[in-house]
């Protein structure tokens, strides 16, 4: 007796998108962020290039897209600690430092190449500042009051970005652990509310 093979399930435009981000996710962790085309991302989900392109257009989209979604799970893993902690200065910038290392070491070595992929074009570039506004601007709303100027410094704000870069690239790469990675971005940000 034969037995037909199923009929391929239709996915949704909103799951055929996380599925493709996946396959992206693995292909950037498997061969690097030069790998990442939509011709190849297309080959590895087992669909057409305009599949591909009707969700991302470009390769652009494509890496905008990937770093929306580490953003995302960024910003849920920040807010459900956020809601978690006590209201003290200690607390929050424990919970800012953790939460954004452990996001990256989440999304594990994969999100230093796209960050540097992204800083290919201004169009890209200009993405990941806006995103950085954002959470910057959360951090300055959320440590301000502890300040003795009841302010938090653009400066500051992008030291400690830069500080949070460096240090969870440096332990998603192994170089540190993750509580060292931790401990040190809160010491900076504990270092830059005092300056302020």
């Amino acid at each position: 007796m034969s037995s037909d093979p199923q009929p391929r399930r239709r996915l949704s435009r909103e799951d055929r998108q996380q599925q493709l981000l996946d396959v992206a996710w693995r292909l950037v962790h498997e061969e690097g962020s030069e790998a990442l085309t939509l011709g190849r991302l297309a080959e590895l989900a087992g669909v057409t290039k305009p599949v591909v392109y009707d969700h991302f257009g470009t390769r652009s989209g494509l890496l905008a897209a990937l770093y929306q979604s580490f953003d995302m799970r960024q910003t849920a893993l920040m807010d459900a600690a956020l809601a978690a902690c006590e209201p003290t200065f200690e607390s929050i910038a424990a919970v800012i430092a953790s939460s954004y290392v452990d996001c990256v070491l989440t999304q594990g070595r994969e999100i230093p190449g796209v960050i540097a992929a992204l800083a290919s074009s201004p169009e890209l570039e200009q993405i990941k500042r806006e995103y950085e506004a954002v959470f910057m601007a959360k951090c300055r709303a959320l440590l301000a009051p502890f300040s003795d100027s009841g302010e938090v410094g653009v400066a500051g704000l992008r030291a400690m970005i830069g500080a949070a870069q460096a240090l969870s690239h440096a332990a998603a790469n192994a170089e540190i652990t993750a509580e060292q990675a931790q401990r040190e971005l809160f010491e900076s940000i504990k270092a830059m509310v005092a300056r302020s």
